[in-house]
């Protein structure tokens, strides 16, 4: 294979990679999982510190942890709470506009309209259900690391993602379980120094489902960069 193949089959992957929100319940065999995991493990980690700890959910296990996780999520008398800001206390443009183009282009092909709450909900609960992956990950990290270490945290995750591509596989990064924290942590016996960074949906897309036909626009490059020359 040569440079150029070599590029674009790179290109490909990273480009291929989305969020998929239906898949199929063919299994995904454990030799994969553990594929994905060592290569995306060989993401940048200033000093080699690492700060990545995976739980990785399949069968009974997953099946036994989903139910309580959506119980909990949909039972309010739970309360709901991230250990820190996600991404804004009070959103603003553009970060605002980008973030309600994507959430209406989702509302719209599940028939969702503005103010519908209890379907929003139902939609949301979907995710403590790893949108019915066979393969489920809960990512966990020391609360006493600082901000470097969850950039190269979210390198890795990125890794998974493409990784994942090589074997046909599609992901879901998932932010809302940081809000479960509380509820879920003892039912994988994490520990109190850590917490919650994320979930991931892993297995293959169901290629016939609406909620897969979204597409995220994406900001031109000279939207974002300033040459130097």
């Amino acid at each position: 294979m040569d440079n150029f193949e070599t590029n674009q089959y790179v290109k490909d992957a990273i480009i291929s990679r989305r969020s998929v929100r239906k898949f199929t319940d063919k299994k995904v065999e454990k030799n994969m999982v553990v594929d994905i995991l060592e290569t995306a493990s060989r993401a940048p980690s200033g000093t080699n510190i690492q700060p990545w700890n995976v739980h990785v959910l399949t069968g009974n296990s997953l099946k036994m942890f989903t139910g309580k996780a959506t119980s909990f999520f949909l039972d309010d008398s739970y309360e709901k709470k991230n250990d820190r800001i996600h991404y804004m206390e009070k959103f603003r443009d553009p970060y605002i506009s980008r973030r309600r183009k994507v959430g209406w282009d989702l509302y719209n092909i599940l028939g969702i309209e503005k103010g519908d709450y209890d379907k929003t909900k139902k939609f949301h609960s979907q995710n403590f259900k790893f949108f019915n992956a066979p393969v489920g990950m809960i990512f966990t990290i020391e609360k006493d690391l600082g901000w470097m270490s969850w950039l190269d945290y979210g390198m890795f995750l990125q890794n998974i993602c493409i990784a994942a591509r090589g074997y046909g596989l599609h992901t879901c990064p998932q932010a809302a379980w940081g809000q479960l924290h509380d509820h879920i942590a003892p039912l994988l016996k994490i520990t109190d120094n850590h917490l919650i960074h994320c979930g991931l949906s892993l297995g293959w897309e169901d290629e016939k489902a609406e909620i897969n036909e979204l597409k995220t626009e994406r900001e031109n490059v000279k939207g974002f960069t300033i040459f130097h020359e």
